[in-house]
């Protein structure tokens, strides 16, 4: 089902930047298990999401993450980490390892819904195989 991006409210004094929501698609699974677990469009930001959903998760789970841009229409696949969890409200999620053609997506899209230049992303130091 394809969601219509909105412009979130000011960012509160705890957020680095606003946050909208652009998103058509998203799917989250724990990292290692298959299962997809229900949840409803986030908030969006150059460094992370906020997802609603009564899902509980620990501080620190990583979860894998594939979402689609709406405007844009690229499907964005990337690793997150649990920051905090709000119970049966929602949680925070911090990317880890969001490759560089992401990030600049995810700018794009951000300053499309914005009219403004969103806060570069800032990538972990990739491990060399």
């Amino acid at each position: 089902m394809k969601q219509n991006a909105r412009k979130s409210s000011l960012p509160s004094p705890a957020r680095r930047e606003p946050r909208i929501q652009p998103l058509s698609e998203l799917h989250l699974s724990y990292e290692g298990d298959s299962d997809e677990i229900p949840i409803r469009p986030p908030d969006l930001s150059p460094h992370g999401m906020f997802v609603n959903t009564s899902t509980h998760f620990p501080e620190g789970a990583v979860l894998n993450l594939r979402f689609r841009l709406t405007r844009s229409n690229v499907e964005v696949q990337t690793r997150g980490e649990v920051r905090y969890c709000l119970a049966g409200i929602g949680i925070g999620i911090e990317f880890v390892e969001l490759g560089k053609a992401a990030a600049r997506a995810i700018e794009q899209e951000l300053k499309a819904y914005s009219g403004r230049r969103p806060a570069r992303v800032r990538r972990s130091p990739r491990k060399a195989s």
